[in-house]
């Protein structure tokens, strides 16, 4: 098992313009400043690193949220999920420089390549073999930009000549990447820090983490070795009987149409969305406790499947992808701020002892 001091727990905290994502019972003043720093405060207090800042075109801007938050915190780490079609390299590599500056070296990025809705924000990339390649171009020019001066680039997506970032940055922020496909996972093997895998049952993530190992080694990643994280929806009782009828009760509602989005129904042609929804045709429950159902009734990306349990049962599942090598944790439950508290004391001693 990894050595649990270098382990890292984060939560997901809901950017979003409309209330009732994935269900959450906060509606007035959703996303006030006043609730997300809420939330973060709470993350503090209960023992978690920090948390997830979700993106996507129609959604608050993910870095003046993270701003906002870091200013009103002392160890919160923002997860700031990024799209190489919003940004251009060099505004994207100042703008993190100045928030990890300003942050005492708080930021983590978390770069998106799926798609979203191009033509609203004027990009025109929807070809996946593009995209990706126009990524990869994004993290290594980011890279030279925190890290070099005057840099000059000239690749088929960017261009910069003579460009120096202020401030300078002596630990750059971690870079965090997901997807499933080929292409993704090339981009992954050699340039992030953190491959993020959804919810898989243990036997694909082991598969995944080979491939991207041995992916790496043949193309000659440059980097120190990749690491790997699980982002998943984790829903906890007491009891495992609670749980589970806690757990039903949901589906149940979304079979209704309660609690899903716009944006989880979106992402639903993506690679590794669809390896999620085809774990229903293995079962309902796989592994020990990881349930597929929700992903029949719209759950979309995290919230596809769940490990459900109490904090002991869903413990010793996270301890299985511990053993696998997997060494950072996004969870997330709703509604986001008793879970936060709920999971924070209940579930994170265990993961932690």
């Amino acid at each position: 098992m990894s050595d649990s001091a270098a382990n890292e727990f984060l939560w997901y905290i809901p950017n979003q313009a409309e209330p009732g994502h994935r269900g959450d019972d906060v509606v007035t003043g959703h996303n006030t400043l006043d609730t997300l720093t809420g939330h973060a405060l709470a993350l503090e207090r209960h023992g978690w690193g920090g948390a997830l800042l979700g993106t996507g075109w129609g959604r608050p801007d993910t870095f003046t949220v993270a701003a906002a938050l870091a200013a009103r915190t002392t160890t919160f780490q923002p997860l700031v999920a990024v799209r190489p079609g919003y940004w251009r390299p060099a505004n994207f590599a100042s703008a993190a420089a100045t928030l990890d500056h300003l942050s005492g070296g708080r930021l983590l990025i978390n770069i998106v390549s799926g798609q979203d809705n191009l033509a609203a924000y004027g990009d025109s990339e929807g070809d996946q073999t593009h995209r990706y390649a126009r990524t990869r171009e994004f993290i290594q020019l980011v890279r030279r930009l925190w890290t070099e001066e005057n840099v000059t680039f000239s690749g088929d997506h960017f261009q910069v000549t003579g460009s120096t970032v202020v401030p300078r940055l002596a630990r750059p922020p971690r870079l965090y990447f997901g997807g499933a496909s080929p292409a993704a996972e090339r981009v992954s093997a050699t340039e992030a820090d953190v491959q993020l895998f959804w919810g898989e049952p243990l036997d694909g993530v082991a598969e995944r983490i080979a491939r991207l190992k041995d992916l790496g080694a043949a193309l000659g990643r440059e980097h120190a070795p990749l690491e790997f994280g699980l982002r998943i929806t984790t829903l906890v009782r007491d009891t495992s009987d609670q749980a589970w009828a806690d757990a039903e009760a949901k589906v149940a509602g979304m079979a209704k149409g309660i609690g899903t989005t716009p944006q989880d129904q979106a992402r639903r042609t993506a690679v590794g969305q669809q390896r999620l929804l085809d774990l229903t045709a293995r079962g309902e429950v796989l592994d020990d406790n990881l349930y597929t159902t929700p992903g029949k009734f719209g759950g979309g990306g995290a919230g596809t499947t769940w490990l459900v349990g109490s904090a002991k049962e869903v413990a010793n599942s996270l301890r299985r992808y511990q053993d696998l090598g997997i060494t950072h944790f996004i969870l997330s439950d709703t509604p986001y701020l008793p879970e936060i508290r709920r999971q924070g004391d209940q579930l994170l001693p265990l993961l932690r002892d």
